[in-house]
């Protein structure tokens, strides 16, 4: 299926959509919400735009056939910062044949040439989540922006360019800060006017987000500080290996080279998602899994020590009194009184 829509402002591409998708048109604040009709897939599309020039539309679709959507205005099209959340997308300039694949915690920045459009291609069958910043320059730069001071010299001539002489594209993997403001947009916290107020303080806080990652790519002289997605998933990754392996006892650095990380990202992820060094979640997944094994298995504890990978009893006896506040033979003695203390 394939769709023509107006290219701006957001609430005259939903209206354009919900046209050609014959649907109703649900209206919260300044967001405008279409539900797919049964009949071409599930999910929602909804976007807002904003006085200053910003706009941001989500899409939550599942089509049930391959969907092209064409944006097409016999104008200067926006500036788009696209970010994929779930599944994939493509995204191919009107001007040209080339496809470009956002994949999952993929991002692109994208600015056509002229009055050419852009495509977004969503294959059949598989469920994407995508957002997208819509920037209309000539809007955005009525605002105070300071002359774009300390902005990367092509992004600076890129937010200047408000007639589009030229094409522009830019792919990364988004940070771990932007996703969590594309998760807090999907959430719908705020109605009405406290929706729309949320939603432009939101769409800039990804904006200066996504230029701080723009930012951090371009240093070639270091290597990129920000969290990003991948960099979690790698953290998770390492997390299975050490439930696995409680038998084990892994380097910080051996466990960066099994991801496919630095120790540096793979203590920052730890830090992020657990607030913990690795060691110390190490640590604590060990104890979980000892006290587990003192309540249901009839493992001694010396037995247990061994099987958690460590080979000094004492020390295990006082990491465990630190954080339970009772040594594990007090603990196995009175096992039962803690889990009635559990239970209540």
């Amino acid at each position: 299926m394939k769709i023509f829509v107006k290219a701006l402002p957001v609430q005259d591409i939903i209206i354009d959509i919900a046209d050609k998708f014959n649907a109703p048109i649900d209206r919260d604040g300044g967001e405008f919400t279409i539900d797919l009709p049964e009949d071409i897939g599930k999910g929602f599309i909804r976007g807002a735009s904003f006085p200053s020039g910003v706009g941001i539309i989500e899409y939550y679709c599942t089509f049930y056939k391959d969907m092209e959507i064409h944006f097409t205005v016999n104008k200067t099209h926006p500036l788009k910062f696209i970010f994929c959340s779930e599944g994939k997308v493509d995204h191919a300039f009107e001007e040209n044949n080339e496809i470009h694949t956002i994949e999952t915690f993929q991002n692109v920045i994208v600015s056509s040439s002229g009055f050419n459009g852009h495509v977004l291609f969503f294959k059949a069958n598989e469920t994407s989540h995508v957002s997208s910043l819509e920037i209309i320059r000539e809007e955005f730069n009525k605002r105070n922006n300071y002359k774009f001071d300390g902005l990367d010299p092509e992004l600076k001539k890129l937010f200047m360019d408000t007639e589009a002489k030229n094409l522009f594209f830019y792919q990364g993997n988004y940070s771990i800060q932007a996703a969590d403001i594309v998760e807090e947009i999907t959430h719908k916290e705020f109605h009405g006017f406290l929706r729309s107020v949320f939603l432009e303080g939101k769409a800039f806080e990804m904006l200066s987000k996504q230029i701080n990652q723009y930012h951090d790519d371009q240093n070639e002289e270091k290597r990129p500080v920000l969290l990003r997605r991948t960099d979690v998933e790698k953290v998770k990754r390492a997390v299975e290996i050490i439930n696995e392996n409680l038998n084990q006892n892994f380097s910080v650095d051996h466990l960066a080279k099994e991801v496919g990380t630095n120790v540096n990202k793979l203590q920052e992820g730890f830090k992020y998602l657990f607030d913990l060094t690795v060691n110390k979640y190490v640590q604590q997944v060990k104890l979980e899994a000892a006290k587990e094994m003192l309540t249901s298995s009839d493992h001694n504890i010396s037995q247990i020590v061994s099987m958690i990978g460590l080979n000094n009893r004492s020390y295990f006896s006082k990491i465990f009194k630190e954080k339970y506040g009772v040594s594990p033979k007090y603990f196995l003695q009175n096992k039962k009184e803690f889990e009635q203390e559990e239970k209540d």
